[in-house]
């Protein structure tokens, strides 16, 4: 390809010499690749940057079916997540953490619908809108655990199991304790989570009404949200399938970890 500008949402040196034996399904060299591996994934972070549609990427980058294409290989072979999880480690490990959390914060999101997404969203009662619930896990500091989407008419208590369920395989079973707020209360989403080995931790919006007190460690999660918001993808639910939803919000963390990463490692 030839030169082009550089674009704010471009993969660093230094993150892409972490990222690149992840998204490197096939050998650089072969023969049937016309761009560069690097240009590629651009092109994917170009997309969920800027909350283009795929149709509206630079001429300068590669062709959006391409981009598009090879999105949808490394979402199926789970290559951001994998990145994404070992970053996590190494992160925890670099300001003095365990590398694997015994803590971990749930909490979910509605993004509202777009005649794009068609029919897989759901009416949220309590947020007025139709779309797709977000539902994620992080640890203290934060960082990405896990993550479903599912209609938004559906309980977060009823995807408290499924979600937990991935936060123990991510973590290979170290999380104890899940924090949520009153979404989660219930006898069947407690033992949900007990039956993954963890304790369910309620966190009552009543138990901090007297003055300003932060509720312990519920603020963690909604500070992961808004890390989110900055890609503008991701603001509303601009896919076909659910499992581009959920994809995309991986890739977005993934971004954040990279970069978050890139400054500690720097000399």
């Amino acid at each position: 390809m030839n030169e082009r500008t550089a674009y704010p949402s471009d993969v660093s040196d230094e993150e892409w010499a972490f990222i690149a034996p992840y998204v490197s399904l096939l050998p650089e060299e072969v023969s049937q690749r016309k761009y560069p591996l690097r240009e590629v994934y651009n092109g994917l972070r170009w997309i969920v940057r800027t909350g283009a549609t795929w149709r509206m990427m630079p001429h300068d980058l590669p062709p959006w079916p391409l981009v598009y294409q090879q999105t949808r290989r490394w979402l199926a072979a789970d290559c951001f997540a994998n990145a994404a999880h070992d970053l996590v480690l190494l992160i925890r490990q670099a300001k003095g953490r365990n590398g694997q959390p015994t803590v971990a914060i749930i909490d979910s999101r509605t993004i509202q619908s777009t005649p794009e997404s068609g029919g897989h969203g759901g009416y949220d009662g309590a947020k007025k809108r139709k779309g797709s619930k977000v539902h994620l896990a992080v640890d203290t500091l934060g960082q990405y655990l896990a993550l479903t989407v599912s209609p938004a008419n559906e309980q977060d208590r009823a995807h408290a199991g499924t979600l937990v369920a991935a936060v123990n395989a991510a973590t290979g079973s170290s999380v104890q304790v899940v924090m949520a707020d009153q979404g989660y209360t219930g006898a069947s989403t407690a033992e949900a989570v007990a039956a993954q080995g963890m304790t369910l931790q309620i966190v009552k919006l009543s138990e901090a009404k007297h003055g300003f007190v932060l509720l312990p460690r519920r603020w963690v999660v909604e500070r992961s949200f808004a890390w989110l918001a900055r890609f503008r993808r991701l603001a509303r639910d601009y896919e076909r399938l659910p499992a581009l939803v959920a994809g995309l919000h991986v890739v977005a963390f993934t971004a954040l970890l990279l970069h978050q990463w890139s400054l500690i490692s720097s000399p």
